[in-house]
């Protein structure tokens, strides 16, 4: 038995789908280039065998855990590490039995889509995933993972991934990169500069953070502008080891352009703990602004991620920490926030700054026609809640008349689960495909033109926006 449908997210005008199907036949086996993520680098630095089939497909995944938790699935139970020391399933044989027996919460969802696919297409699973073939799932996928050929490296080179860049903190010695550039291994895993937690005010134990980002760099980040100096060493140092971009997850899509000594004096605030909530924020502002005139000057694409209430759930935050399936999408205000740093540089053609929301409201009203007008703009992928075949397309139908194609990127699968990627990419391609076969349909784009737009928006735009 198929788990996966060969003509899924295709049209349905029999036309239009065939259409379809030829686009996608051009496209299904290019390299996939994953520019954003946050798989672990330590996976293809020591290239151990991943550890079970719970320990790959439920303990890491937000997107499965949290839609077991939202049908009263305790964390724990899935084998989700506690923060406060709390006992938890260790037994990835019992943990993938509560997730089998609930599978099918997840029909009509892009994580069924996902799964599904790594399940038929990566490890030869014929038979739906329920309570009753937990066990001979779990065995079938154990017994490849014992094999050399499931392990990271060999999977990586199997996906046909041209390049895969994991997101990085600020502080990360980047041990794990320099290992695979050391193992004479071919597979091109590059980092990315996070400097979250050492620009927001509001990280806890933010100036001692401050303080090792100096220890690191030799400067004095006690300073304005020695603190700037030291961003500069460490985008340099992550430059070192094959980084292209930048990523900056902010509560808000908020900028700011300060006189120097107001930057100054505010960064001061920061360091004592003496921010209020709105000053915290036009720190974070300000030091938007400050990067994207230091991508100009060292070349790093900047991908701006905001409007997510992180660890929405303060019970669930205490107990298990960060990044447990409770960040919630927030109202983004993109015109009145990015002005103060468009002012500043939007109109440099030798910027790239890639803007992600998670308020679809602001895709047509307002990313649309800012990325239509600004040369250092560019449209990222629908992202995290809206990696949908439906968010897909809604983006495209938002977006296009708009901007166009070719101010997007392309696509990036932004997962912690490595065997999704192949999955993530397919469905972005079958959607993309869909989408030019309906406007060559509507009369709206020749089928030649669809053919080569197929070709970009799989492969090559990604490519070129994030210099690969």
């Amino acid at each position: 038995m198929a788990l996966t449908d060969p003509d899924r997210l295709f049209p349905l005008d029999p036309g239009a789908r065939g259409l379809a199907r030829a686009l996608y036949d051009h496209v299904a086996d290019l390299p996939i280039i994953s520019p954003h993520g946050h798989c672990d680098p330590a996976w293809f630095a020591g290239n151990d065998r991943f550890p079970n089939p719970a320990a790959l497909f439920v303990i890491p995944d937000h997107y499965v855990f949290r839609m077991l938790v939202s049908q009263g699935v305790p964390l724990a139970d899935l084998g989700v590490p506690s923060a406060d020391g709390r006992p938890v399933e260790t037994d990835p044989r019992v943990i993938w039995r509560r997730f089998a027996s609930q599978f099918h919460l997840f029909r009509g969802t892009p994580s069924a889509l996902w799964l599904n696919h790594a399940f038929e297409h990566v490890f030869g699973l014929t038979e739906p995933l329920t309570a009753e073939t937990a066990d001979a799932a779990y065995d079938q996928i154990e017994a490849l993972l014992a094999t050399d050929a499931y392990r990271p490296r060999a999977l990586f080179d199997r996906f046909g991934i041209e390049c895969l860049a994991t997101t990085d903190s600020a502080l990360d010695d980047l041990s794990a990169h320099s290992a695979i550039a050391d193992s004479g291994w071919s597979g091109r895993v590059i980092p990315t500069y996070r400097p979250d937690t050492v620009v927001d005010p509001e990280t806890p134990g933010f100036a001692s953070q401050i303080d090792r980002l100096g220890v690191l760099t030799g400067e004095d980040t006690r300073s304005w502008q020695g603190y700037l100096a030291a961003h500069r060493a460490r985008r340099a140092y992550f430059k070192r080891q094959g980084a292209t971009a930048s990523d900056h997850g902010h509560a808000s899509a908020r900028t700011a352009d300060l006189p120097a000594s107001e930057a100054a004096a505010l960064f001061q605030k920061a360091l004592n703990g003496a921010c209020t909530a709105a000053e915290a924020d036009l720190f974070r502002g300000q030091m938007l602004t400050e990067m994207a005139r230091m991508s100009l000057d060292d070349g790093l694409v900047m991908q701006i991620h905001p409007g997510s209430w992180r660890n929405h759930s303060g019970p669930v935050f205490a107990q298990f920490g960060r990044d447990r399936g409770f960040d919630i999408p927030m109202r983004a205000d993109f015109v009145g926030g990015l002005k103060p740093l468009l002012d500043a540089v939007g109109m440099e053609p030798g910027l790239t700054i890639i803007l992600f929301t998670l308020d679809e409201t602001t895709q047509s009203r307002e990313l649309a026609p800012l990325a239509g007008a600004y040369p250092a703009l560019k449209l990222g992928p629908p992202w995290w809640f809206y990696d949908s075949a439906e968010g897909m397309r809604r983006f495209r139908e938002a977006t296009t008349e708009t901007c166009g194609f070719y101010n997007t990127v392309g696509f990036n699968d932004d997962t912690r689960a490595f065997c999704s990627i192949p999955a993530r990419h397919d469905v972005a391609r079958r959607v993309d495909c869909a989408y030019l076969a309906t406007l060559v349909r509507s009369g709206r784009l020749r089928e030649d033109e669809a053919v080569e737009m197929a070709h970009d928006l799989s492969y090559r735009l990604a490519k070129e926006a994030y210099r690969l």
